[in-house]
């Protein structure tokens, strides 16, 4: 009997020490990954953050270059006009040099000189002659 107990006594044992260490590994390792997880998420997070407030900076010198450049057109159109004002030797070249700084005031309409020929579209292929072999002729393009 006391053998029979041994032999189920040692494999409960070794069970029961199993789940101990077991539980133990569990309740110990686990806890370096969530905190290397942990340090991954936050150093994405803080990647992120950076990546935002890079956009935000460019996007900010973006729209100060654009009123700059703004400002620098009208101030060029502004000497531009001073020009024509001063410079201009008669009153109709004076108007017409304004009229063309002015994007305010509409250009006179110009009549096309010759209306287009056809109203098909342009063919994406090289039209051919009847009597002459078309590209996927297997001697087209030779010289005999």
């Amino acid at each position: 009997m006391e053998h029979s107990l041994l032999i189920w006594l040692l494999p409960t044992l070794a069970l029961v020490a199993g789940v101990a260490i077991g539980f133990l590994v569990a309740r110990l390792l686990p806890n370096a990954a969530p905190n290397r997880t942990q340090r991954q998420l936050d150093d994405i997070q803080e990647r992120f953050d950076s990546y935002q407030s890079e956009v935000v900076t460019h996007f900010n010198s973006t729209a100060n270059l654009m009123k700059k450049l703004n400002q620098s057109h009208q101030d060029v159109q502004e000497h531009l006009a001073e020009g024509a004002n001063r410079l201009a030797l008669d009153e109709l070249t004076r108007q017409r040099l304004l009229a063309a700084l002015s994007p305010d005031v509409a250009q006179p309409h110009r009549e096309r000189i010759t209306p287009p020929h056809s109203t098909e579209p342009p063919l994406d292929y090289a039209p051919k002659s009847a009597n002459s072999p078309g590209m996927l002729d297997e001697h087209y393009g030779l010289k005999k």
